[in-house]
């Protein structure tokens, strides 16, 4: 994709969600109705994706619906992202 702005997010989110996408077809299988959608959706376990932090995952049920619930605080050093924390979850199952 020459002449993009590499510190445009947004490319990287959508490559993210479509991989979430891709999981999400691969686990519906041949049915494709809406409510198998939406089963698989709240089906995901401990999916890790190449473009999120190490440690990361998703998980989702029928009460927690957010893609990432988890988080990992890093800090730029001037010539590298340096993590600095464990995985930090929202949820509360």
């Amino acid at each position: 994709m020459p002449g993009i702005d590499i510190a445009d997010n947004n490319y990287l989110f959508g490559y993210t969600q479509g991989m979430l996408l891709e999981q999400l077809t691969g686990q519906c299988g041949d049915d494709l109705s809406c409510d198998n959608i939406m089963r698989q959706a709240k089906n995901f376990r401990d999916l890790t994706l190449p473009t999120v932090l190490p440690g990361i995952r998703v998980n989702t049920s029928d009460k927690i619906n957010m893609n990432y619930a988890q988080i990992r605080l890093q800090r730029w050093t001037g010539t590298h992202w340096d993590l600095f924390s464990e995985v930090l979850d929202a949820t509360s199952e």
